[in-house]
């Protein structure tokens, strides 16, 4: 495995905001050397770093309040993204793994390896569940395989569960590690008290003996299926021992192998994007889990892995169960809308307040595409990473959610088992339609070209025209320049046409004088409505051939 830690930013640091005309390059520049496509993050840590406990109440305040105010004062200046690779993409490690080409198929299935816990009952309650607010228990099926086991109330029939299951493939399939949720049915006489079942308190530590009249409790405010079946979302237990969420700043000092601030992280400041798309505004440190877990194919060997879970409030069902239209739009506290509010003692109407509503079994009832605004949606509470996040995070995020299909989104909610067709239907139609509004977004912050390639000619895909978020007929054209690696004009200015499919290229015929031809294109992106600068670094590999060695946008 390549170890890459701070392979770009070491070189760029002390880089302010980049220049963007054709006089005054970026003073970044990238190591001649093919880019990392894996980080060196499994290294053996031999016992399990402390275990992270994190009071939702108190995390509340700090994330809100508090830490807001004390953000404000440090004077923060805007630092890009670490944990990136030379050509601005983040590579594997225990946080992330990239995942494209993905069949249909793969993405219903998601993360899940063993078989559906209903076809191995009965299940065995071992205490109740701890953590969120949802209704559920701690069970084992017939194998003795572990999951939690979390319902729906009677109020919201297949929500929760539903948007439990379909958030969890969608974050899959974009790179991130969740756990393997799944829908299940059983009888609640398959069901069956462990003696030694307890109830725990939120931090899931052992309370009281938990007895049938409090299961029976439990399953009276759960909805029932006409055939007297019960709906859950059964994940499995998360490999290893969890020490609970990583920091939202800093890093776990007691993990070696965690070098980058958690803030500065691009896979976890990209997050905003997939995010606010599938609407997840549930973003604390609970619904975040580490485990010190044994390496798959060296049993010496342990280290830390990273995973994101508890997404039943996403796809609009937080704020349709908490009856607040709010959610989504401004924090659970945000300072403006409070003093807004006092100024003009609250008769100042927002325009969340008149959000449409919908009316279908299985679907929040305000999971719109109407009024998403994926520059100003808000998580419900402050998480850094995605308040330290710019546009180039947001960029990387969107270029993620682009690729999904519809045939893949689809496959996603056929996997929240909805029993009315019209809700499948539904929520596809508005995933695609708030992937849309999110992409046109964030291709409209910084210049959309990728996929370089160089070879007697530089060819590169403006990302807005090959995936159709540009108009047909919409005048585009690039302006070239080009420069040596000490910033030396080689080549006269020139202007050069957007191919009609978006994938165009240009003569490379002036090259650096070094002797690896390092070389440094300037391309400006001009469309009436935006203009944007990529840079794209590229020199001659051992063999001779040249390659594409960095991109850096601005």
């Amino acid at each position: 495995m390549m170890r890459f830690t701070h392979l770009l930013f070491a070189i760029a640091i002390g880089c302010g905001a980049a220049a963007s005309n054709s006089h005054t390059l970026p003073v970044v520049r990238f190591a001649n050397a093919p880019p990392a496509t894996i980080v060196d993050d499994r290294r053996d840590v031999p016992r399990p770093p402390a275990r992270r406990i994190t009071m939702m109440n108190y995390y509340g305040y700090m994330s809100l309040f508090e830490r807001r105010v004390t953000y404000a004062s440090e004077l923060h200046l805007k630092r890009r993204a670490l944990g990136t690779n030379s050509l601005d993409e983040v590579p594997d490690s225990t946080w992330f793994t990239n995942r494209s080409g993905l069949t249909p198929a793969q993405v219903r299935t998601g993360p899940v390896t063993e078989d559906n816990p209903e076809q191995h009952v009965p299940w065995t309650i071992v205490s109740t569940k701890f953590g969120g607010t949802e209704l559920g228990f701690i069970i084992k099926d017939a194998r003795g395989v572990k999951f939690v086991l979390k319902f729906d109330d009677l109020d919201h029939p297949e929500i929760e569960t539903g948007v439990d299951v379909v958030v969890d493939r969608l974050l899959w399939a974009s790179g991130y590690n969740v756990p393997e949720d799944q829908i299940s049915y059983i009888r609640p006489d398959q069901l069956i008290l462990a003696p030694d079942a307890v109830t725990k308190d939120s931090d899931g530590h052992a309370m009281d003996k938990l007895r049938q009249q409090d299961v029976d409790k439990v399953l009276a405010l759960i909805p029932h299926e006409p055939d007297g079946r019960i709906r859950g979302s059964t994940s499995r237990w998360i490999e290893g021992t969890g020490i609970g969420a990583h920091p939202t700043e800093g890093v776990r000092k007691d993990d070696p192998n965690d070098l980058i601030p958690h803030e500065r992280r691009r896979d976890l400041r990209g997050m905003f994007a997939m995010y606010s798309w599938v609407d997840n505004v549930d973003v604390w440190p609970g619904n975040f889990l580490d485990s010190w877990i044994v390496d798959p194919g060296n049993p010496k060997r342990h280290y830390v892995k990273h995973f994101a879970l508890d997404f039943g409030r996403g796809l609009g069902a937080m704020a349709a169960k908490e009856h607040d239209l709010s959610r989504s739009h401004v924090y659970r506290f945000d300072f403006g809308t409070a003093f807004a509010n006092l100024y003009t003692i609250g008769i100042e109407k927002y325009e969340w307040e008149t959000r449409p509503q919908v009316q279908i079994r299985g679907v929040a009832s305000t999971f719109t595409a109407a009024g998403f605004d994926p520059g100003q949606w808000h998580s419900d509470q402050v998480y850094m990473p995605f308040y330290e996040m710019d546009r180039y995070d947001g960029f990387w995020g969107a270029k993620i959610v682009a690729r999904f299909t519809r045939d893949q989104i689809r496959a996603a909610v056929e996997a929240g088992r909805y029993s009315d067709p019209l809700a499948v239907q539904y929520i596809t139609d508005t995933l695609v339609a708030r992937q849309r509004k999110l992409v046109a977004y964030w291709y409209n912050q910084v210049s959309p070209l990728d996929r370089f390639a160089i070879g007697s000619q530089l060819c590169f895909d403006d990302l807005a025209i090959t995936q159709g978020y540009v108009a047909a007929g919409t005048p585009t054209h690039y302006a070239i320049s080009v420069f040596d690696k000490q910033g030396r004009a080689i080549a006269a200015p020139g202007v050069l046409a957007a191919a009609l499919d978006g994938h165009t290229c240009m003569q490379a015929e002036k090259l650096g004088s070094d002797p690896d031809a390092y070389t440094i294109f300037q391309i400006t992106t001009v469309r009436p409505d935006f203009q944007g600068t990529t840079y794209v670094h590229v020199a001659r590999d051992y063999g001779g051939a040249l390659r594409v060695v960095g991109i850096w946008r601005v």
